[in-house]
């Protein structure tokens, strides 16, 4: 299939955060034509913006962008029934429970790029970060091959997984990457409207605790930093440790990270490193792809969310404050700052589509 056919998509939790940064994503793509909208029953049958909207008639639109207009009076559909006549690709953004039934549903018949963990640990499932393990998506084949499927689930990392892993990958390249210490600072909308984070926990507060946030961070860091070997992925041999937290940021997900090097290498090489990784993979200029992954700062008070998080809108991951660690064997240790619902959900997943297209996958 090639890259001049627009693909009619298809997507499921269009009323939730991240649904919505789908629906500014996918805003007159030049590749994709969203024409289905789906979420939970209770949204079914209605127009968008009366799906999003409280019964006193507040619509709970949570982009800085406003909501296009070419998706505010269509019609959203039960995702549990959706009719993927016409639909060569769908696009999910739904808890991982309603994923682990869903998305098989919609994989036998077409593509799925997902932003749920619920397939995310499967040995014939890859986990992509754009430029980093794009080569990893060769093992859909083995998903369509033992599972009967004529399509395929392919998601995306945990958010904060993300920046860690797009700052890792060229560290784990050069000088090879042995230990990991990470501490988050993690946006609210990562959260999503989660009932576990009201405004009256977090004003003046740290949460220091995001369930099972920090075992997706260590599992699927070592898995997208991996090596393909025929159809199998070989987790790279690593250690992390996580902590992770909620502060009241709106958007971006800070990480500081110490990092044991497999070879040393000076501040002026690891600088580099970051600098130059992901260069051939921005020279295929996808229209969602941002023209450098990472972003280098010297000023010691950046990255910060505020200033940087809309870097490249939001799809170049940044990193300062570069120094040794004096801990760590050739310890090195950064801040970096991502987009948690740009790069690290809707965005990302687009943009990962859109790899999978170039590849001639879907």
């Amino acid at each position: 299939m090639s890259e001049d056919r627009r693909r009619r998509v298809a997507l499921v939790g269009a009323t939730g955060v991240a649904g919505q940064q789908f629906l500014v994503s996918l805003a007159d793509h030049p590749w994709f034509e969203l024409t289905t909208l789906a979420a939970s029953p209770r949204s079914a049958g209605k127009r968008y913006t009366d799906a999003i909207s409280t019964p006193g008639g507040s619509i709970q639109w949570g982009c800085e962008e406003a909501l296009p207009e070419q998706f505010a009076g269509m019609t959203v559909q039960d995702a549990a029934k959706l009719d993927l006549d016409g639909i060569d690709m769908v696009f999910t953004a739904v808890e991982s429970d309603a994923a682990k039934e869903l998305e098989p549903r919609f994989a036998a018949h077409v593509p799925v790029v997902s932003t749920a963990s619920a397939f995310r640990y499967e040995s014939d499932v890859p986990i992509m970060i754009p430029g980093v393990n794009i080569e990893h998506s060769a093992i859909v084949k083995r998903q369509q091959r033992d599972r009967g499927w004529k399509g395929f689930v392919v998601p995306i990392p945990n958010c904060t997984t993300t920046g860690l892993a797009m700052a890792l990958a060229p560290l784990a390249r050069r000088f090879g990457v042995k230990q990991v210490i990470a501490t988050s600072l993690q946006a609210l909308s990562g959260a999503g409207r989660s009932p576990g984070v009201l405004g009256t926990d977090i004003l003046d507060n740290v949460i220091p605790y995001i369930p099972k946030e920090e075992e997706k961070v260590q599992d699927e860091t070592a898995k997208i930093l991996g090596r393909l070997e025929g159809d199998e992925i070989v987790p790279l041999d690593i250690v992390v440790s996580a902590h992770c937290n909620r502060v009241q940021v709106r958007d971006g997900h800070t990480v500081c990270a110490s990092v044991a090097l497999g070879e040393a290498g000076s501040l002026d090489e690891v600088k580099e490193a970051f600098g130059s990784f992901g260069a051939d993979f921005c020279d295929l200029a996808l229209p969602s792809a941002p023209p450098a992954l990472i972003s280098v700062t010297e000023d010691p008070f950046r990255p910060q969310p505020k200033a940087d998080r809309q870097l490249n809108d939001g799809m170049t991951t940044s990193i300062g404050r570069v120094r040794e660690d004096t801990v760590l064997p050739n310890g090195i240790k950064f801040v970096l700052l991502s987009h948690n619902t740009k790069m690290g959900a809707a965005k990302g997943a687009v943009l990962t589509a859109e790899i999978l297209v170039h590849q001639g996958l879907a």
